[in-house]
């Protein structure tokens, strides 16, 4: 890991919150609580039908976060390379990229504020499934994404209310890639992108409305969200737009856990030739091609198993399963799905998560049309394959 790789404007982003929040310690307040941590992950690879067979360091995270009565923040940095699936890189650390970065403020304890690159606020908090791979949102850009803005946040009795504007996406990290940002985002394709897009995400509007309901013995949460934002081509000069907006569930009762989500996609593009039924996106060091319009169906399901195993060696045990279908507008695109079933437990002072995944024209699991599987399709078929992460966390 060489932390002279670091872009300046990520590198600075992150050092200035770790600066505000570490300034923030030395008020000695006696609610002031101030943590550094992080993780490291190894990882195990299994595809028979491409031959991938690959154990190897997946990740390194350096996270801080800061809390207060009124002041807070959070920051976290990632770190790969050299193992799969970046072993086309030199060295661990050659690809690196800023997670999120913010400080915010407590106005009470019912409403707060957040400057940075922090969450946007759209469907299913924070993360849409149980899995460690994440939805085919994630995917899409959708789900668990950082964007550089100002969030509001704000409690009323049952209900909860998020809005936020994002300028801009993510400042690039360092690697390979025009997609060198955690998130997936709007961005121009790579040279390996056939029929790539050059566009641009700006000014993102978001808002979105909760409300906890307690029916029997299952407390639920239904909501709803939407999404606008620019989308300005590089070639043509001309602005473009992006209309999301999305209907989610969530229920709990004990040890069982259902989510569910329906998400629309539009987009509106002012590509050359007036190409405007694919964009180009990309995160994690890759880029690929999206249909822009579409349905996209999502479900989860978990059951967390209680009690501990082993003398306490094995405890926090859970079996889920996801899946998630993108129904694409273009009668010509063939769709995309995603199924998982895994489980995930501490194993000591480790974390483990092991995942048997299933994609059908999903660049994510096993298609071989990486580029075009979100957009027009990849092969058609089922693709499965082994995943298990270790993980200690710090």
């Amino acid at each position: 890991m060489n932390l002279q790789r670091l872009p300046a404007s990520t590198a600075g982003l992150v050092f200035s919150v770790l600066m505000l929040l570490s300034t923030r310690v030395l008020a000695v307040e006696v609610t002031d609580n101030f943590d550094l941590g992080g993780a490291i992950r190894a990882r195990v690879d299994q595809d028979s039908s491409r031959g991938v067979r690959e154990f190897g360091i997946d990740t390194l995270m350096l996270s801080a976060k800061y809390n207060s009565d009124s002041w807070i923040g959070a920051a976290r940095y990632r770190f790969y390379g050299k193992d799969y699936p970046y072993q086309y890189t030199h060295h661990f650390g050659d690809i690196n990229f800023a997670e999120y970065a913010w400080i915010g403020y407590r106005f009470d304890p019912t409403q707060q504020v957040q400057v940075g690159l922090n969450q946007i606020p759209f469907g299913l908090q924070r993360l849409y499934s149980d899995t460690f791979l994440e939805t085919v949102a994630f995917t899409m850009g959708l789900e668990d994404v950082d964007e550089v803005g100002a969030k509001y946040i704000k409690d009323i009795g049952d209900w909860n209310l998020q809005t936020g504007y994002y300028a801009r996406p993510a400042w690039r990290g360092h690697g390979t890639s025009n997609g060198s940002t955690y998130s997936t985002v709007v961005t121009p394709g790579d040279s390996y992108v056939d029929g790539g897009s050059r566009n641009v995400e700006r000014n993102m509007f978001v808002a979105r409305l909760a409300r906890n309901v307690q029916m029997g013995a299952w407390k639920n949460e239904f909501g709803a969200s939407v999404l606008t934002s620019t989308l300005y081509n590089l070639d043509t000069h001309r602005d473009g737009q992006r209309y999301d907006a999305a209907v989610h569930y969530t229920g709990k009762n004990g040890p069982w856990n259902v989510r569910l989500q329906y998400t629309r996609q539009t987009m509106s593009l002012k590509n050359p030739m007036g190409d405007n039924q694919t964009i180009s996106v990309g995160g994690y060091d890759g880029t690929y091609n999206m249909a822009t319009r579409g349905n996209l169906y999502q479900a989860n399901a978990s059951y967390a198993i209680p009690g501990s195993y082993l003398g306490g060696w094995i405890k926090d045990a859970q079996l889920y399963t996801s899946y998630d279908l993108y129904v694409k507008s273009d009668p010509q695109f063939r769709n995309t799905q995603r199924w998982i079933v895994g489980t995930s437990f501490s194993l000591k002072f480790l974390s483990i998560y092991v995942e048997w995944r299933e994609g059908r024209n999903d660049p994510y699991i096993g298609d071989s049309s990486y580029a075009q599987s979100l957009a027009a399709g990849g092969v058609n078929d089922w693709r499965g394959q082994l995943f298990m992460s270790i993980g200690y966390y710090f």
